[in-house]
């Protein structure tokens, strides 16, 4: 198990090297090319769009070998990466399109696979850990793979990010073959709905439904606030743009050291009670936020940093942990759309909402995140009828109306 776990922590380390240089060098190539910051935007809708799917290409990890779908998936990113170096000007300005959609679809089969295959190379008990882990090391590469693709972009143009970038694939798919699983989930020929066999799973199980919904909800708060961080920044202290730097890779060591202790927090407690705890923490960098003093802004994005992190991984902890084996490819990806789907409404919503004052949407997110994590915590401490679950668990809550 140790073995599979260093594997999955240094997959998680190339695979997010990776994407995270090719996200930002696609955006800047774009610019280059064209000089229009509104089609540099569009590179990441590309790579954002298909989460949306998540649904109908998870249900493509559950009827398809994990392991084999998830090698395939990595040399298809290799094969189609070289592709960019046809790119010579605005004329083939479809291929870095192309290119950032196939990675996107590439994310989302890759993380519901992963959701799929883990269960199968670790034991229960090291889920929490590793996926823990597994946040603290991409969110370390992603204060380091932007840095240096734009440098390695500045000195010899966007063609050799794209051949380095093409290896790292090729690696992954390495470290995927190397697993050592325990036991391989039935592949199922379900022919019914995928998006509502995904959302059965999530919201038949209460272990499931909260920490996935508190996740949503923090992320979705943090995405309210986007517009609002520029604001606080640039006119409430008064400092120039570069400090959102400053701040975002604050949040970033605050997300590092969440992620080593996460796990074990969730072995101790449980996911919904680390869901509710990461909220609360998002809710307090949120006020933090507001005290008009830069340290204290500084402090709160750590503390953001460690919130949110904790949130995603107990969802994701409890998806693993809770949904049916053979369909657990669907529930993950149904999981991360119902977690990183909402960022679509509210970030336009967030930068409407700063009109009213750069403090209203912090004010909004954290009264949200505060009322959600309560709503769970009184139904976790309220007595009540045991029932079945979905996932054969015992839930002490009765089922609330039209779930």
């Amino acid at each position: 198990m140790r073995r599979n776990a260093a594997l999955l922590v240094a997959i998680s380390v190339v695979s997010g090297f990776g994407g995270s240089a090719m996200a930002l060098v696609a955006g800047i190539w774009i610019l280059d090319l064209t000089g229009s910051s509104g089609l540099a935007a569009l590179a990441g809708i590309c790579v954002y769009a298909p989460t949306l799917a998540g649904p109908w290409l998870g249900a493509l990890v559950d009827r398809m070998p994990r392991r084999g779908l998830l090698i395939a998936t990595n040399l298809t990113l290799a094969a189609v990466l070289p592709t960019l170096l046809a790119v010579h000007g605005p004329a083939q300005l479809w291929l870095l399109f192309t290119v950032c959609g196939a990675y996107g679809v590439g994310y989302v089969v890759i993380d519901a696979g992963e959701s799929a295959i883990l269960p199968a190379a670790l034991s229960p008990a090291a889920l929490g850990h590793v996926n823990g882990w597994r946040s603290s090391a991409q969110e370390g590469v992603k204060l380091v793979a932007p840095l240096a693709g734009a440098g390695l972009y500045a000195w010899r143009g966007g063609h050799l990010v794209a051949l380095l970038a093409a290896v790292l694939p090729l690696l992954v798919a390495v470290g995927y073959a190397a697993l050592r699983l325990t036991r391989t989930p039935p592949v199922t020929g379900s022919r019914g709905g995928a998006a509502r066999a995904g959302l059965a799973v999530l919201f038949g199980s209460a272990s499931i439904r909260r920490p996935v919904t508190l996740a949503a909800t923090a992320i979705g708060m943090q995405a309210l606030t986007t517009a609002a961080g520029y604001e606080i920044v640039t006119v409430e202290l008064g400092l120039p743009a570069t400090f959102l730097g400053v701040l975002l890779s604050a949040q970033g060591a605050g997300s590092i050291v969440g992620g080593l202790v996460v796990g074990r927090l969730i072995t101790r407690f449980d996911p919904t009670t680390v869901a509710v705890v990461g909220a609360t923490l998002f809710a307090a960098s949120c006020l933090g936020r507001c005290v008009p003093w830069w340290p204290a802004v500084l402090a709160a994005s750590v503390v953001a940093g460690v919130g949110l992190p904790w949130a995603l991984v107990a969802a994701v902890t409890a998806v693993q942990t809770h949904s049916p084996g053979e369909l657990l490819g669907r529930a993950a990806a149904t999981a991360n759309t119902i977690m990183f789907g909402p960022i679509a409404l509210a970030t336009p919503l967030g930068a409407a909402a700063v009109l009213l004052g750069a403090r209203m949407p912090l004010v909004l997110a954290a009264v949200v995140c505060l009322a959600a994590a309560a709503l769970a915590s009184g139904r976790l401490s309220r007595p009540g009828r045991t029932r079945p679950g979905r996932d054969g668990t015992r839930s002490p809550w009765p089922t609330p109306t039209g779930a």
